[in-house]
Protein backbone atom coordinates (compact mmCIF):
# COMPACT_ATOMS: atom_id res chain seq x y z
CA UNK A 1 0.00 0.00 0.00
CA UNK A 2 1.28 3.42 -1.57
CA UNK A 3 0.19 6.09 1.07
CA UNK A 4 1.58 10.02 -0.02
CA UNK A 5 1.17 13.27 1.94
CA UNK A 6 1.55 16.69 -0.12
CA UNK A 7 0.92 20.06 1.53
CA UNK A 8 -0.58 21.74 -1.72
CA UNK A 9 -0.76 25.30 -0.48
CA UNK A 10 -4.29 25.55 -2.40
CA UNK A 11 -5.82 22.50 -3.81
CA UNK A 12 -7.08 24.79 -6.66
CA UNK A 13 -4.07 26.50 -7.58
CA UNK A 14 -2.51 22.94 -8.21
CA UNK A 15 -5.78 21.52 -10.03
CA UNK A 16 -5.52 24.12 -12.25
CA UNK A 17 -1.95 24.06 -13.17
CA UNK A 18 -2.52 19.91 -13.75
CA UNK A 19 -0.23 19.24 -11.10
CA UNK A 20 -2.41 16.78 -8.90
CA UNK A 21 -3.46 15.23 -12.12
CA UNK A 22 0.10 14.22 -12.92
CA UNK A 23 1.28 13.53 -9.72
CA UNK A 24 -1.85 11.24 -9.40
CA UNK A 25 -0.87 9.65 -13.06
CA UNK A 26 2.88 8.86 -12.11
CA UNK A 27 2.47 7.81 -8.81
CA UNK A 28 -1.21 6.12 -8.48
CA UNK A 29 -1.45 6.03 -4.28
CA UNK A 30 -3.63 3.72 -2.27
CA UNK A 31 -4.41 7.22 0.09
CA UNK A 32 -3.74 10.44 -0.71
CA UNK A 33 -3.63 13.14 2.43
CA UNK A 34 -3.45 16.79 1.69
CA UNK A 35 -2.97 19.94 3.80
CA UNK A 36 -3.39 23.29 2.79
CA UNK A 37 -6.47 22.61 0.84
CA UNK A 38 -7.81 26.18 1.19
CA UNK A 39 -11.16 25.58 -0.12
CA UNK A 40 -14.39 23.30 0.82
CA UNK A 41 -15.45 20.34 -1.47
CA UNK A 42 -17.93 22.16 -2.95
CA UNK A 43 -15.73 24.82 -4.34
CA UNK A 44 -13.39 22.07 -6.40
CA UNK A 45 -14.06 20.74 -9.52
CA UNK A 46 -12.28 17.56 -8.59
CA UNK A 47 -12.51 13.93 -10.45
CA UNK A 48 -10.04 11.92 -9.15
CA UNK A 49 -11.59 8.47 -10.80
CA UNK A 50 -11.41 4.96 -7.94
CA UNK A 51 -10.81 7.39 -4.86
CA UNK A 52 -13.50 7.96 -1.90
CA UNK A 53 -12.91 11.95 -1.09
CA UNK A 54 -13.11 13.55 2.55
CA UNK A 55 -12.48 16.86 3.51
CA UNK A 56 -11.82 19.04 6.60
CA UNK A 57 -12.13 23.16 5.83
CA UNK A 58 -11.63 25.49 7.66
CA UNK A 59 -14.56 28.02 8.67
CA UNK A 60 -12.11 30.83 7.66
CA UNK A 61 -12.47 30.87 3.77
CA UNK A 62 -9.51 30.54 1.96
CA UNK A 63 -7.62 28.98 4.45
CA UNK A 64 -5.52 26.17 6.28
CA UNK A 65 -7.61 22.77 5.76
CA UNK A 66 -7.42 18.79 5.06
CA UNK A 67 -8.43 16.30 2.81
CA UNK A 68 -8.16 12.64 1.95
CA UNK A 69 -8.51 10.35 -0.90
CA UNK A 70 -8.67 6.81 -0.25
CA UNK A 71 -9.09 4.22 -2.91
CA UNK A 72 -10.42 2.11 0.26
CA UNK A 73 -13.18 3.13 2.18
CA UNK A 74 -12.51 3.89 5.64
CA UNK A 75 -14.59 2.34 8.63
CA UNK A 76 -15.11 5.95 9.88
CA UNK A 77 -13.73 9.32 9.42
CA UNK A 78 -13.23 11.88 12.56
CA UNK A 79 -13.06 15.57 11.90
CA UNK A 80 -10.61 17.72 14.65
CA UNK A 81 -10.20 16.37 17.97
CA UNK A 82 -12.49 14.75 20.43
CA UNK A 83 -14.09 17.60 22.35
CA UNK A 84 -12.80 16.45 25.44
CA UNK A 85 -9.51 17.02 24.21
CA UNK A 86 -10.54 20.63 22.60
CA UNK A 87 -11.81 21.65 26.21
CA UNK A 88 -9.23 20.38 28.20
CA UNK A 89 -6.15 21.88 25.75
CA UNK A 90 -8.23 24.81 25.75
CA UNK A 91 -7.87 25.20 22.10
CA UNK A 92 -9.70 28.84 21.72
CA UNK A 93 -9.81 31.52 19.43
CA UNK A 94 -5.70 33.19 19.95
CA UNK A 95 -6.43 36.49 17.91
CA UNK A 96 -5.30 34.75 14.73
CA UNK A 97 -8.67 32.11 14.99
CA UNK A 98 -10.26 29.10 16.61
CA UNK A 99 -7.71 26.03 16.00
CA UNK A 100 -10.38 23.30 16.39
CA UNK A 101 -12.33 24.56 13.64
CA UNK A 102 -9.41 25.41 10.74
CA UNK A 103 -9.63 22.00 9.66
CA UNK A 104 -6.43 20.67 10.89
CA UNK A 105 -6.38 17.05 11.14
CA UNK A 106 -8.63 14.53 9.88
CA UNK A 107 -8.42 10.86 10.83
CA UNK A 108 -9.71 7.41 9.05
CA UNK A 109 -9.83 4.27 10.29
CA UNK A 110 -9.17 1.32 8.61
CA UNK A 111 -9.11 -2.16 9.48
CA UNK A 112 -6.02 -2.74 10.52
CA UNK A 113 -4.77 0.83 11.47
CA UNK A 114 -5.58 4.59 11.31
CA UNK A 115 -4.17 7.36 9.31
CA UNK A 116 -3.61 10.96 10.50
CA UNK A 117 -3.87 13.73 8.37
CA UNK A 118 -2.47 16.56 10.73
CA UNK A 119 -1.66 20.46 9.19
CA UNK A 120 0.10 21.73 12.02
CA UNK A 121 0.02 25.69 13.22
CA UNK A 122 2.35 27.59 12.04
CA UNK A 123 4.47 29.44 15.13
CA UNK A 124 4.49 33.02 12.93
CA UNK A 125 7.62 34.48 12.47
CA UNK A 126 7.44 36.93 15.52
CA UNK A 127 6.66 33.48 17.26
CA UNK A 128 3.24 35.37 18.06
CA UNK A 129 1.44 31.39 18.26
CA UNK A 130 4.15 29.61 20.06
CA UNK A 131 2.66 29.10 22.88
CA UNK A 132 -0.51 28.25 21.61
CA UNK A 133 1.15 26.01 19.36
CA UNK A 134 3.63 24.38 22.59
CA UNK A 135 1.13 24.11 25.54
CA UNK A 136 -1.97 23.75 23.42
CA UNK A 137 -1.78 22.16 19.66
CA UNK A 138 1.01 19.65 19.89
CA UNK A 139 0.01 18.50 23.87
CA UNK A 140 -3.24 17.62 22.06
CA UNK A 141 -2.36 15.80 18.92
CA UNK A 142 0.08 13.63 20.80
CA UNK A 143 -3.39 12.56 23.36
CA UNK A 144 -5.33 12.23 20.03
CA UNK A 145 -1.96 10.06 17.98
CA UNK A 146 -1.81 8.09 21.75
CA UNK A 147 -5.71 7.86 22.11
CA UNK A 148 -5.65 5.86 18.36
CA UNK A 149 -2.53 4.12 18.98
CA UNK A 150 -3.95 2.24 22.38
CA UNK A 151 -6.71 0.53 20.19
CA UNK A 152 -4.60 0.07 16.93
CA UNK A 153 -1.36 1.21 15.36
CA UNK A 154 -1.25 4.46 13.58
CA UNK A 155 0.30 6.16 10.76
CA UNK A 156 0.53 10.07 11.06
CA UNK A 157 1.41 12.32 8.07
CA UNK A 158 1.18 15.93 7.42
CA UNK A 159 3.30 19.35 7.11
CA UNK A 160 3.99 19.57 10.99
CA UNK A 161 5.50 22.92 11.00
CA UNK A 162 9.12 22.06 12.45
CA UNK A 163 12.65 20.53 11.43
CA UNK A 164 13.35 18.07 14.08
CA UNK A 165 16.87 17.50 13.84
CA UNK A 166 19.52 20.04 12.57
CA UNK A 167 19.61 17.48 9.25
CA UNK A 168 15.97 18.57 8.60
CA UNK A 169 17.38 21.97 7.05
CA UNK A 170 19.83 23.25 5.15
CA UNK A 171 21.01 26.33 7.57
CA UNK A 172 20.45 25.04 10.71
CA UNK A 173 22.58 26.88 12.53
CA UNK A 174 21.11 30.61 11.36
CA UNK A 175 18.34 28.86 12.31
CA UNK A 176 17.84 28.28 15.79
CA UNK A 177 15.28 29.71 17.78
CA UNK A 178 13.32 30.90 14.72
CA UNK A 179 9.95 29.53 13.78
CA UNK A 180 9.98 25.88 12.73
CA UNK A 181 12.94 25.57 14.55
CA UNK A 182 12.70 26.48 18.07
CA UNK A 183 13.17 24.42 21.35
CA UNK A 184 9.94 24.67 21.92
CA UNK A 185 8.76 23.08 18.59
CA UNK A 186 11.20 20.47 18.53
CA UNK A 187 10.64 19.27 21.95
CA UNK A 188 7.43 18.62 20.69
CA UNK A 189 8.11 16.50 18.16
CA UNK A 190 10.74 15.13 20.23
CA UNK A 191 6.98 13.74 22.71
CA UNK A 192 5.67 12.34 19.71
CA UNK A 193 9.34 9.83 19.09
CA UNK A 194 8.97 9.05 22.85
CA UNK A 195 5.47 8.17 22.73
CA UNK A 196 6.33 5.18 20.32
CA UNK A 197 6.03 6.57 16.88
CA UNK A 198 9.10 6.72 14.81
CA UNK A 199 10.28 8.95 11.37
CA UNK A 200 9.67 6.64 8.57
CA UNK A 201 11.95 8.61 6.12
CA UNK A 202 15.02 8.11 8.65
CA UNK A 203 14.49 4.40 8.38
CA UNK A 204 15.85 4.19 5.14
CA UNK A 205 18.32 8.11 4.66
CA UNK A 206 20.85 8.97 7.58
CA UNK A 207 21.59 12.29 5.54
CA UNK A 208 20.92 15.04 4.84
CA UNK A 209 19.68 17.38 1.87
CA UNK A 210 16.87 15.96 1.55
CA UNK A 211 13.80 18.41 2.31
CA UNK A 212 10.18 19.07 1.57
CA UNK A 213 9.73 22.42 1.57
CA UNK A 214 11.86 25.73 0.02
CA UNK A 215 11.07 29.64 0.16
CA UNK A 216 10.05 31.27 -2.75
CA UNK A 217 12.64 33.40 -2.28
CA UNK A 218 16.74 33.51 -3.66
CA UNK A 219 16.22 30.16 -5.57
CA UNK A 220 15.93 28.40 -2.35
CA UNK A 221 14.28 25.59 -4.41
CA UNK A 222 16.70 25.46 -6.96
CA UNK A 223 19.64 25.29 -4.91
CA UNK A 224 18.12 22.70 -2.49
CA UNK A 225 17.93 25.27 0.58
CA UNK A 226 15.15 23.80 2.16
CA UNK A 227 13.46 22.13 5.22
CA UNK A 228 11.65 18.61 5.74
CA UNK A 229 8.73 19.53 7.87
CA UNK A 230 6.54 17.02 5.91
CA UNK A 231 6.86 13.37 7.85
CA UNK A 232 5.06 10.15 8.06
CA UNK A 233 5.16 8.85 11.49
CA UNK A 234 4.23 5.38 12.11
CA UNK A 235 3.53 2.94 15.23
CA UNK A 236 6.72 0.65 16.01
CA UNK A 237 4.77 -1.60 15.72
CA UNK A 238 4.49 -1.14 12.18
CA UNK A 239 8.34 -0.85 11.59
CA UNK A 240 8.93 -4.45 9.88
CA UNK A 241 6.00 -3.43 7.29
CA UNK A 242 7.09 -0.28 6.18
CA UNK A 243 9.43 -1.08 3.01
CA UNK A 244 9.93 2.52 1.95
CA UNK A 245 9.73 6.22 2.56
CA UNK A 246 10.33 9.12 0.22
CA UNK A 247 10.47 12.54 -0.75
CA UNK A 248 9.80 13.77 -4.02
CA UNK A 249 11.12 17.38 -4.96
CA UNK A 250 10.67 17.20 -8.51
CA UNK A 251 6.95 17.81 -8.22
CA UNK A 252 6.10 21.56 -8.72
CA UNK A 253 2.70 23.17 -8.34
CA UNK A 254 3.18 23.89 -4.22
CA UNK A 255 6.05 25.80 -2.18
CA UNK A 256 5.74 21.55 -0.58
CA UNK A 257 6.60 18.65 -2.27
CA UNK A 258 4.80 15.15 -1.38
CA UNK A 259 6.17 13.08 1.28
CA UNK A 260 5.38 8.96 1.19
CA UNK A 261 5.46 5.83 2.35
CA UNK A 262 4.78 2.35 1.37
CA UNK A 263 3.66 -0.43 3.95
CA UNK A 264 3.18 -4.25 3.08
CA UNK A 265 0.00 -5.41 4.75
Amino acid sequence: MKLYSWNVNGIRAVIKKGAIQTFLKNEDPDILCLQETKAEKKQVEVDFDGYYEYWSSAEKKGYSGTAIFSKIQPLSIMYGFAPEINTKYKLVHDGYGDVSNEGRVLTAEYEDFYVVNVYTPNAKEDLSRLKLRHESWDPAFLEHISSLQDKKPVLMCGDLNVAHEEIDLARPKENVGKHGFTNEEREGFAKFIAAGFIDTFRIFEKEGGFYSWWSHWGKSRENNVGWRIDYWLASKSLKNKIKSAKTYPNYLGSDHCPVSVEIEL
